[in-house]
């Protein structure tokens, strides 16, 4: 039996003030030794994972945008499969709509509400590095969106209640993470997991995955798992989640991703 594991990254594999993933360093390379997939399944866009892709020498599929789309390394299955595009060096199966489209629809309704939406396509990396915590490097590889807009709205309560309904009216989805929300259509953790599990399972035959999440925003992809895993989040508390199967580990953040790896994996 094969293991696969699904992570996400903010407040999960990373951690949420610092960014920083040093306590995971023993239990990935544990993951590297034995050969187990290490795949992202983040909020966060192409250019922000490849860059922690590299630093940790992964090499697997990877899932971008909260499901917007999936990144498969060309050849990295011995067998073709469905795909939208290729980009650079990946086969790119899409799951949302085009950034631009997103964008356009906020700019509509923006106008129609008389409101100030705030993208990050709008911000400079030194506003986000702010607003964030991100560093400069980080925060310009935010912008770099494709599938999906984050954005912040800078008006009453009443104008923030009109834009989240307008979003909804126009077929678009959104998220909300504290100081941010993100808009978009077709962006699903859950399905893209699916995809890549099934993809997963042609490859290696007999499989178990792993999936590890903080939020609500990972219950999709905790759904579509074998295993799923909750971290602890601030004040040492687990998400309330409606999963009967969960497995919650102690430590908040990265400190219980390496945990749930020693525990789930053994070395």
């Amino acid at each position: 039996m094969r293991k696969v594991v699904f992570t996400d990254l903010d407040g999960t594999l990373l951690d949420r003030l610092s960014y920083s993933y040093d306590q995971t360093l023993e239990a990935i390379s544990l993951l590297h030794n034995k050969r187990i997939p290490i795949v992202f399944c983040s909020a966060k866009t192409r250019a922000e994972q490849e860059a922690y892709r590299q630093e940790l020498s992964i090499k697997d599929p990877f899932i971008v945008e909260n499901g917007g789309a999936i990144f498969v390394p060309r050849d990295y299955f011995p067998f073709r499969f469905n795909h939208h595009k290729t980009a650079n060096d990946y086969l790119v199966i899409e799951l949302g709509i085009s950034h631009q489209r997103v964008r356009e629809v906020l700019k509509r309704i923006q106008a129609e509400v008389g409101c100030h939406i705030k993208c990050f396509e709008d911000m400079s990396a030194e506003e986000i590095a702010k607003d964030t915590g991100l560093n400069l490097r980080f925060a310009a590889l935010a912008k770099q969106r494709e599938y999906d807009e984050t954005f912040k709205i800078e008006d009453t309560q009443e104008k923030i209640k009109a834009v989240l309904d307008k979003i909804e009216e126009a077929g678009l989805t959104y998220s909300h993470g504290g100081r941010y929300y993100s808009a978009m259509a077709g962006n699903d953790k859950g399905k893209a997991a699916r995809i890549l599990i099934e993809l997963f399972g042609r490859k290696l035959t007999k499989i178990e995955t792993i999936g590890i999440g903080d939020s609500q925003n990972d219950i999709s992809m905790l759904k579509a798992v074998d295993m799923p895993v909750l971290v602890q989040k601030a004040e040492s508390l687990w998400e309330e989640v409606n999963l009967a199967s969960i497995y919650k580990v102690e430590g908040v953040g990265p400190q219980g991703w390496s945990r749930a790896i020693h525990e789930l994996i053994g070395g």
